[in-house]
């Protein structure tokens, strides 16, 4: 008996200093796609992320930033809606986070927001921007470091006009990024008629049917979205296909995390982006250079967009004194705080989406003869989505 209460009280006392750990800790979930086709993504988004929490002089759990330990998880939604939603349940109830990060596909953000924003947990998305949380689903809560889905494909409309092309096909996944990708394209769209569109199913890897459809239409030019594992096939496909008279322009495919896969296949296509490595700024050089030190490889927008979060998380832990608790002031200070982002300074909407630049990009070989993706100058700047004015009054910051 004597043994059993000894044990009993152990249990107790280990449970107060867990707790009391637990509350001085400021815990964050960092929710990414790990595993399926959206692995590369997801392990670029962890690169950045721990590279910007390294420059705050934060490399392991119980580290300080802002004077405050941190401690973080991490979570693999396997771009599965079901699967983030269980993921999201553990980091708040299991693991008490107080900030939510992260999110590559839009659905999986979409599944996670109820039970984030329910318990006033600010969430600080490194990609997914649907046109929901930007517009009449919008919240306080909630902060990007990445952009609102349309904005770089509005970006790319603009740029596919003004490169005078007649006619276009749509090709994107079916599912709420890939309609918001469409959607954007076609806003800006000036002068081209579109002859014919397409959403395939997610995950995609056999796209010789949409091939032959483009085909038989005969546009002047194609916009695909295909992001990761799907953009390679797509692309490598499209060049075996042996096409040369449609101009190809894409959206999230040709980064580098996919252009070494890719290879040649890529050559001549564009996009637009919000970010390139060879943004001179100091951040940004800072970045570049260590990232290639410590990894051995190029960074993408879905690193610099992590890393720019780290780095904003940590600025406006200073801007609270370290405050966390209040998680509505917390993300007032994440919206409010300037911080070194890799693209230079930009500000923040009302709805907690980047007003920002967006460029034009080519895929080319530079004068070693090696692929490269080079800054061809802006086409949009200091852009603003297109929801804003629909966030209402009462959930704008």
């Amino acid at each position: 008996m004597r043994r059993s209460l000894l044990c009993a009280a152990a249990g107790a006392a280990a449970l107060v200093l867990a707790s009391g750990a637990e509350a001085h800790e400021f815990r964050i979930g960092f929710v990414n796609t790990l595993s399926a086709g959206g692995a590369v993504i997801g392990s670029h988004q962890v690169n950045g992320w721990k590279l910007g929490f390294e420059h705050e002089g934060w490399t392991k759990d119980g580290d300080r930033v802002a004077g405050v330990p941190v401690v973080i998880f991490y979570a693999d939604d396997q771009t599965r809606p079901d699967i983030a939603v269980k993921e999201v349940d553990k980091l708040l109830n299991q693991h008490k986070v107080r900030l939510v990060a992260g999110f590559v596909p839009s659905h999986t953000l979409l599944a996670s927001l109820k039970p984030i924003l329910e318990k006033g947990v600010p969430l600080l998305t490194t990609n997914a921007g649907p046109s929901q949380i930007a517009g009449e689903g919008c919240h306080p809560l909630i902060t990007s470091t990445s952009f609102q889905n349309d904005n770089n494909p509005e970006s790319l409309g603009k740029l596919i006009s003004e490169d005078k092309i007649e006619s276009i096909y749509m090709l994107a996944p079916n599912y709420q990024g890939g309609k918001d990708m469409i959607t954007g394209v076609t806003r800006t769209l000036n002068g081209p008629r579109v002859v014919g569109q397409n959403l395939f199913k997610v995950n995609e890897t056999d796209f010789q049917s949409d091939i032959s459809k483009i085909r038989a239409e005969r546009p002047k030019a194609l916009f695909v979205f295909a992001p990761g594992a799907m953009g390679i096939s797509f692309l490598k496909q499209w060049a075996a296909a042996g096409i040369k008279d449609i101009k190809v322009y894409t959206i999230f495919m040709v980064d580098w995390t996919t252009l070494p896969a890719i290879g040649d296949a890529a050559l001549g296509t564009f996009h637009t982006m919000h970010w390139s490595p060879d943004l001179d700024n100091p951040a940004n050089r800072k970045f570049v250079k260590d990232y290639l030190a410590k990894l051995g490889h190029m960074p993408s927008h879905w690193s610099a967009q992590a890393y720019d979060g780290a780095r904003l998380l940590a600025a406006a832990l200073r801007a609270t004194g370290g405050k966390y608790e209040d998680g509505m002031g917390l993300a007032r200070a994440l919206r409010k705080t300037p911080y070194e982002s890799t693209r230079g300074p930009y500000t923040y909407n009302v709805n907690g989406m980047p007003i920002q630049n967006f460029y034009k990009r080519e895929v080319i070989k530079d004068a070693d003869g090696k692929l490269a993706i080079a800054n061809r100058g802006i086409v949009l700047a200091n852009h603003r989505d297109a929801y804003w004015e629909r966030c209402p009054a009462n959930k704008r910051l």
